[in-house]
């Protein structure tokens, strides 16, 4: 997907549209313990109860199977406003195999 380089948007901070320069960064994780992790102990007939129960030694059971992984990951645009040089991003972000600035 190509996108420009710099773009005119809303600037929150100094609440009028000014001039952006957009940058990408990486995916953040937002949690170390994801749902699908959960859900896999749960199954397993884990994390329950009192005590270390030996939550993720047993292995993998073959009862159900989950989807597979996905083929593209999230874009993280990154807006920065060139006359008060703060960053903010963007709520709504869409997946995309490659992207390409231009």
């Amino acid at each position: 997907m190509k996108i420009p380089k710099a773009t005119k948007r809303y600037c929150p901070y100094c609440k009028k549209h000014t001039e952006h320069k957009v940058s990408q960064t990486k995916k953040k994780s937002p949690r170390s313990m994801t749902y699908g992790s959960k859900i896999r102990a749960r199954k397993r007939g884990q994390a329950r109860g009192m005590g270390n129960r030996g939550r993720y030694s047993k292995p993998a059971i073959s009862k159900f199977k989950m989807t597979g992984k996905k083929t593209s990951k999230k874009v993280d645009l990154r807006y920065e406003c060139k006359e008060c040089k703060k960053i903010h991003v963007k709520r709504k972000t869409f997946r995309a195999k490659k992207v390409e600035f231009i």
